[in-house]
C-alpha cells in the first residue's frame, strides 16, 4: 500500500507543478495585457526578456529595446487617456520544462470597434520567472 501511495505521488508530482506552470503563465498574461492597456513600462520589462525577438502584425521586427523605447516614450495612461483595452481568448499553453508557448487571441477594443490578433509567445524561466523571449502577432483573418 505504502508503495503504491509513493508511485502515485512520484507519477503526480510533474502534472501538478505543470499545472501551477500554465496557471502561472496564464495570471502573467493577463498582468500582462492589464499592463499594456495602461502602458506600463514596469509591467512590460517584467514580460519581455532582454534578448526578445518581437515581429508584429504590421511586419517589423525588433527587440526588447526598440519596444521598451517606444513604451517609455509616451509613458503611462491616465484612466481617461485609455482608448484601448486588451484581453485575451482561447488562451493555449504548451509546456516543455522551462520553456513554454503561449497562444491565444489578443481583443483590442477601443470604443466599438474591436480587433483581433492572433499571438504567440515562447516564454523560458530563468531565476524562477517566465519572460517572453520571441513573439508573434497576425491580425485575424475575419
Amino acid at each position: 500500500m505504502k508503495t503504491s501511495l509513493l508511485l502515485a505521488t512520484l507519477l503526480l508530482t510533474p502534472t501538478l507543478a505543470l499545472a501551477d506552470d500554465k496557471a502561472e503563465l496564464t495570471a502573467l498574461l493577463s498582468e500582462f495585457l492589464d499592463g499594456a492597456t495602461r502602458n506600463d513600462a514596469a509591467i512590460h520589462n517584467k514580460y519581455w526578456a532582454d534578448e526578445l525577438i518581437y515581429t508584429s502584425s504590421g511586419g517589423t521586427r525588433f527587440g526588447k529595446a526598440e519596444l521598451m523605447q517606444s513604451v517609455s516614450s509616451r509613458g503611462m495612461l491616465k484612466a481617461d487617456e485609455i482608448d484601448t483595452v486588451y484581453d485575451s481568448e482561447d488562451v493555449r499553453i504548451m509546456q516543455y520544462g522551462d520553456t513554454a508557448v503561449v497562444a491565444f487571441v489578443l481583443v483590442a477594443r477601443a470604443g466599438v470597434d474591436t480587433k483581433r490578433y492572433l499571438n504567440s509567445g515562447t516564454f523560458v524561466r530563468k531565476n524562477g520567472q517566465w519572460q517572453a523571449v520571441n513573439w508573434q502577432a497576425t491580425i485575424k483573418a475575419e
